[in-house]
């Protein structure tokens, strides 16, 4: 797809994000906004995925003979459903019970609803790196050559289970797998250098033994061009780290580079404000 019609669905994407949070006065639109561009690229132009003849999505839970995503840190929840919609898992109109009683769009996604898209229920912090790496030593056993992705934030990375999965994945050899980094530096109770410092943690993933790469996460032309090359350094029986440099809340000016938009809505007024700085495209329209 043409990078401007992806810049188009990444800027829908993100008004999305800021009027579902509105809606119910809940939910994290910080660190949604800043991965808005990684799952965009993921799911119009990178991963290869299974859709009928008329480009409607096939969704199943084995994700067999198809690339597969998993959403680490759950509460970016607003973003997942957007995209997901947004590609044709469910319909857009859905996007409107985000949260809301009997929805099956609960604030972290969930699997006892059987949304489509949703593998495995995430926002228990620290658990997606080892489901992923069960995903792709699955399908290593089954030869299947397609990759999985997950993405993690920075402060995810104080849970010890990280470093459980973190030692798994080189030593089985899991070069099938991407994982990234949501490097913004924020957490819900401030910066996470002084929360509890991760300090370097390319050579901390380097020292596990993982090829460790880098890019600008809040341009969608870096991105994609970082995820195809990452695509073509697999197969060299490494896992494959991304630090994705991100700011928190991008697009909407007041929410950039703060904590505090970790799991605030805006009000009316903000989210007017929001709205203004996210012009509506033409093709594109709200749910």
């Amino acid at each position: 797809m043409e990078i401007e019609n992806l810049q188009h669905i990444a800027t829908q994407v993100r008004r999305d994000i800021v009027r579902m949070v509105h809606a119910v006065n809940s939910g994290h639109p910080g660190g949604s906004l800043g991965c808005t561009d990684l799952l965009v690229a993921l799911y119009f132009d990178v991963m290869r995925l299974k859709r009928d003849e008329e480009g409607k999505a096939i969704f199943d839970m084995d994700a067999r003979d198809e690339d597969v995503f998993f959403l680490s840190n759950g509460h970016i929840s607003p973003v997942f459903y957007s995209v997901l919609a947004r590609s044709g898992y469910f319909p857009v109109s859905e996007l409107a019970t985000f949260r809301k009683l009997d929805s099956r769009l609960q604030g972290h996604p969930a699997t006892a609803e059987h949304l489509p898209g949703i593998r495995v229920a995430s926002g228990s912090l620290g658990q997606g790196l080892s489901v992923a790496c069960g995903a792709a030593f699955a399908k290593k056993l089954n030869k299947d050559p397609h990759f999985v992705y997950v993405l993690m934030g920075d402060g995810e990375q104080q849970e010890g289970q990280v470093w459980e999965a973190a030692t798994f994945a080189p030593h089985h050899k899991l070069d099938n797998l991407i994982a990234v980094i949501d490097l913004n530096g924020q957490q819900i109770d401030g910066p996470t250098n002084l929360v509890m410092n991760n300090r370097d943690l390319g050579e901390k993933y380097r020292a596990f033994g993982w090829e460790v790469m880098e890019m600008k996460g809040n341009d969608l032309r870096n991105v994609i061009d970082t995820l195809k090359e990452a695509q073509g350094r697999a197969g060299q029986e490494k896992p494959i780290l991304i630090l994705m440099h991100t700011e928190m809340g991008y697009g909407v000016d007041f929410m950039m580079g703060s904590h505090k938009w970790h799991g605030v809505a805006p009000n009316d007024e903000q989210l007017a404000v929001a709205l203004n700085q996210l012009p509506v495209t033409a093709g594109m329209e709200d749910y």
